[in-house]
């Protein structure tokens, strides 16, 4: 009797399947509050809401989403504050000053739907990603996202890794990813 029961253990052991649950790929910011306050201004502050219809408003003017990545790019590079050389944007002084202090505000209702939300998010990741490979091909001949892609693969020889661990941060320091997720609203 108790190898039949240990038989039939084994076998819902071997044949039983785990779900994993899958979940964005993001790193949270260290948890130590800043050392003193900073103080934002409203004009490096890109808001970008979602409604539970799936509109876009950005900048309190109604977009459409395949023009939300163009804003973004332009809000990013456009180095208001002249201390940015390395930013082709207008300049505008009423938009942000340095891609440093730059940041993108996502906020949706709680009954946008989950893919709007996505491909909103991806877009907005994609303006950074178009900035730094802008970036990288003027230093250093290569697109950021396979320099970056080939840095955090486990397979690639420690030594190559390092060179590109250099690179990569020089890149992202250059347009640091600042993407806020603010709180969701209710509706009524």
């Amino acid at each position: 009797m108790a190898d039949i029961a240990f038989l039939l253990l084994i076998f819902f052991l071997v044949t039983t399947t785990i779900e994993t649950d899958a979940g964005l790929d993001r790193m949270l910011p260290p948890m130590e509050p800043p050392d003193e306050n900073v103080v934002i201004k409203q004009k490096n502050i890109f808001t970008v809401n979602i409604n539970k219809s799936g509109q876009l408003l950005v900048e309190e003017e109604l977009t459409n989403l395949k023009d939300l990545r163009k804003k973004a790019v332009a809000f990013l590079d456009n180095g208001g504050d002249g201390t940015c050389n390395y930013c082709k944007g207008r300049r505008d002084e009423s938009s942000s000053d340095n891609p440093t202090k730059a940041i993108i505000s996502l906020k949706n209702d709680r009954e946008t739907k989950y893919g709007t939300y996505i491909t909103v998010q991806n877009e907005l990741v994609g303006a950074y990603n178009e900035l730094r490979n802008r970036e990288a091909q003027r230093l250093f001949g290569r697109d950021f996202t396979d320099m970056e892609a080939e840095y955090l693969n486990p397979e690639t020889p420690s030594s190559i890794r390092d060179d590109l661990k250099d690179k990569v941060q020089r890149i992202q320091d250059l347009f640091p990813q600042k993407l806020s997720e603010a709180e969701t609203s209710t509706s009524n």
